[in-house]
């Protein structure tokens, strides 16, 4: 009856130790998964920051742009207003001689 109960113990031992090595080899992968869900985590954070730099860049060129536009704009109306005042003025003394 002792062998018995011995040979049972034994084979819950083994059984205990197979489901033990099972539970690590799959704790094991769960850390490689986790460590590849960081991973992808990771590339996604620099992905969006990259997208985000991008298009503060392309704001910032959009907004020198603008600015541009604007001053040539403003030189060119206050060169036409000149012009519009010399040609007044010119008809002006044509008008009065």
């Amino acid at each position: 009856m002792r062998k018995i109960v011995l040979a049972a113990a034994a084979t819950a031992a083994l059984s205990l130790s197979a489901c033990a090595e099972q539970a690590e080899d799959a704790a094991e992968a769960v850390g490689d998964a986790a460590a590849d869900a960081g991973s992808v985590v990771e590339d996604g954070a620099e992905a969006v920051g990259e997208a985000g730099e991008a298009a503060a860049e392309t704001a910032t060129d959009a907004a020198e742009a603008t600015t541009d536009a604007a001053g040539d704009a403003v030189d060119a109306t206050a060169e036409a207003a000149g012009d519009a005042k010399d040609a007044v003025e010119g008809a002006v003394e044509e008008a009065t001689n």
